[in-house]
């Protein structure tokens, strides 16, 4: 399993009271799947995508990717594994606007210290790779809704992840630029092999899970695991 958490409880101050983000979770994630946590708003999706990528650290329990427990790494070192393993995707883009495209999905590549030449090839291949080879030069006040998020996913992929984490990544997009997004993905979790790990309350989405996680007041009050031909069924 690429993913496990096991008896994961995340607490937050909140003045003088402590309040539960997560409440002993027990869960694991598949390599290479599509798997989505799903729940209302304040019931602990963005909590648990924040420990899967090591930016927030359990109160007690273990957290386990890609093999290793994170919760027995310092902080450069947590740095480190998240910048070859973790890539993000999030529902505002979040790219840079100065920017462009180019370099905004070559950014990553800085903390793994290639060459800028290597950098470059690779950032123009994923470019090619999302559909956007001709705005390449395009700052993102010039792309689409669609666009720019096509280059968010080509920036979480171009250091090769074992994981990319997705925010609401159809949140602000329309139905049809939505549908469009999510098949490319896919295109990219066949394409690389990469497991994709999706907060969201998108319906369309959710019909593409391998793998389903409800949250609850932060507890996992249920999962749900549907066969290939079930989710294409679901998706027509």
């Amino acid at each position: 399993m690429l993913v496990r958490f096991e008896g994961v409880t995340k607490l937050y101050d909140l003045g003088a009271v402590q309040i539960a983000a997560l409440q002993d979770i027990n869960l694991t994630i598949a390599r290479r799947s599509f798997t989505m946590i799903v729940g209302p708003s304040g019931s602990g999706k963005t909590t648990l995508l924040n420990l899967i990528g090591g930016i927030d650290a359990p109160n007690s329990g273990t957290v386990e990717i890609c093999g290793t427990d994170i919760g027995t790494l310092d902080d450069h070192a947590i740095t480190a594994f998240r910048a070859r393993n973790i890539g993000y995707i999030f529902q505002s883009f979040n790219l840079i606007p100065v920017l462009s495209a180019r370099e905004n999905v070559e950014y990553p590549l800085l903390l793994t210290r290639q060459p800028a030449g290597e950098r470059r090839e690779r950032a123009a291949e994923m470019l090619d790779a999302v559909g956007l080879h001709a705005q390449s030069d395009q700052r993102p006040s010039q792309l689409s809704g669609g666009q720019r998020q096509r280059v968010a996913i080509a920036r979480a992929l171009v250091k090769q992840p074992q994981i990319v984490l997705a925010d609401e990544p159809t949140a602000n997009l329309d139905s049809a630029t939505g549908a469009a997004i999510v098949e490319l993905m896919h295109e990219m979790q066949a394409r690389f092999e990469t497991t994709f790990i999706f907060s969201t309350h998108d319906p369309q989405l959710m019909t593409h899970a391998e793998a389903t996680f409800t949250l609850r007041d932060g507890a996992l009050v249920s999962r749900r695991h549907m066969p290939a031909a079930a989710r294409e069924a679901a998706a027509l």
